[in-house]
């Protein structure tokens, strides 16, 4: 009787522990699955230390599969390097900037993402507009802040920040930015206006033609105004990041114009931290130079227990208010479940010498 070896496959990052009913499909004579539902710090940020690194390569050079989530664990061509191992890498999603792609190409290991099986799309494109809008609200209501007071026995401890007729400023006009900007505008009557490197008025006129919306509102105006990047920042009440990280854009964001912000103004990012430079949001938040900030992402991810970030005095002593989340953007049960499901079928698919579905390498 000829003996079957196992292929062991490693899920990341699994922090809400959801992928076993999914990985529990695979024939276990087939496959030997390792859930990990913590992240080690990414291998190639400038804080992490050589023997982290080392226990990363030693928690993942046993596997054949590696199954991630997200950006959670990236993969440079270092750590890709010293997998022996590896022979498939999945990911979710369709665009994962934190895999050196070309380095799995010159390894011959296959790299898949994961989409809606009936469009071939972005599985839960809606969310993170849905998490942006949510945290603009709760950040000028005092949602978080009135819910503790009131659960402490307090009683309308502050007072909340309008948005009707305001001004919304974009920083990256993409889908996300546009799709947000519609609501603020639609629902709130909030005055659009946005900025990015190489935005035009007339490639903002036609995202607003493709969204169903007027070039221009009854008095001539705009309606997603291209400003200059002082204009932008001197001007808005509530300014949100919508950028793409890449080499270009890491650390866009800084002092100088944070700066320029109103003190009643508003600041959120659901992007990606290093859009910003951290240092200086923090500073500009230490001493109230602006009304408050929200934040989904973060600079290093998970955050660290120590982080500056990690404090309950924010919103007193002169500190602006702040609001943040666990980059939850994306984190919904539906969009999760679909990824791993795909991950399962793409596994099946490879182990059977079929044709994987979203190869990204």
């Amino acid at each position: 009787m000829v003996q079957v070896t196992q292929l062991k496959i490693a899920v990341l990052d699994d922090y809400q522990g959801i992928s076993e009913p999914h990985f529990k499909k695979l024939d276990k004579s087939l496959f030997d699955v390792t859930t990990f539902r913590d992240t080690l710090l990414p291998y190639n940020h400038p804080e992490t230390p050589e023997y982290v690194k080392d226990g990363l390569v030693s928690r993942l050079e046993p596997f054949d599969v590696i199954c991630t989530m997200r950006e959670r664990t990236p993969f440079p061509k270092d750590l890709i390097t010293r997998l022996p191992n590896l022979k498939l890498l999945l990911t979710t999603g369709l665009r994962n900037n934190s895999l050196d792609l070309p380095a799995f190409k010159d390894r011959g290991i296959p790299v898949a993402g994961s989409a809606d099986k009936s469009t071939g799309k972005q599985v839960g494109t809606n969310s993170t507009t849905e998490h942006c809008v949510t945290l603009i609200l709760s950040l000028a209501r005092n949602i978080a802040s009135d819910d503790l007071a009131v659960k402490s026995g307090l009683w309308q401890t502050d007072l909340a920040m309008g948005l009707t007729a305001k001004t919304f400023g974009v920083v990256g006009l993409g889908r996300l930015g546009v799709s947000t900007a519609k609501i603020m505008h639609l629902a709130f009557g909030m005055k659009i206006i946005a900025w990015s490197t190489n935005l035009t008025q007339e490639a903002a006129d036609e995202k607003a033609r493709a969204e169903g919306l007027p070039v221009e509102g009854p008095d001539g105006e705009k309606t997603f105004k291209v400003v200059s990047r002082e204009e932008l920042f001197s001007t808005a009440d509530v300014l949100s990041v919508h950028l793409v990280l890449s080499d270009r854009s890491r650390g866009l964001i800084n002092a100088d114009d944070l700066s320029k912000m109103k003190k009643t103004a508003l600041f959120v990012n659901t992007s990606r931290g290093p859009l910003v430079e951290e240092k200086d949001l923090l500073e500009t938040l230490k001493k109230g130079g602006i009304r408050g900030c929200a934040l989904d992402v973060f600079n290093l991810e998970p955050l660290p227990t120590d982080s500056e970030w990690r404090t309950t005095e924010w919103g007193r002593d002169g500190r602006s208010r702040v609001l943040l989340t666990p980059h939850m953007g994306y984190v919904e049960e539906k969009t999760l479940n679909a990824w791993y499901e795909q991950q399962v079928d793409n596994i099946k698919r490879w182990q059977a010498g079929d044709v994987l579905v979203n190869v990204l390498a």
